[in-house]
């Protein structure tokens, strides 16, 4: 069995997402038809209901996912099904986000809130 600890970022099977849910506050992301970088930006600030600051770029994006003061607290996981669609449409825009997402998690900033991504293989 695989679990999610604070602060993960990892790629699994759909089927593990069950297993690995614990107490966590899910966010589903469903990234069937995000073939640009703007629209998994909508979609992030949409799954995650994110702040009127943010400012719908990867810098703002880093910013926002590492002071989750307007989270409630717990650990809150963010579970991206079908990433391949983004990843075949834009790769540069599908790295960009995923290496935004693993260096946000791997913050570890303090607070009552705490992120952890998990990434569905398809």
């Amino acid at each position: 069995m695989t679990t999610i600890s604070k602060g993960t970022f990892r790629h699994a099977a759909a089927g593990e997402v069950e297993s690995m849910l614990g107490s966590a506050t899910p966010h589903l992301l469903d990234g069937s038809r995000i073939t640009t970088s703007a629209e998994a930006m909508d979609a992030i600030t949409e799954t995650l209901d994110l702040p009127g600051r943010f400012g719908h770029n990867l810098d703002a994006l880093y910013d926002v996912l590492t002071d989750l003061s307007w989270l409630p607290p717990g650990e809150h996981l963010l579970i991206w099904s079908e990433p391949s669609t983004l990843r075949a449409g834009d790769r540069p825009a599908y790295d960009a986000i995923r290496t935004v997402l693993t260096d946000a998690v791997a913050d570890g900033a303090a607070g009552e809130s705490f992120l952890s991504v998990l990434i569905l293989t398809d």
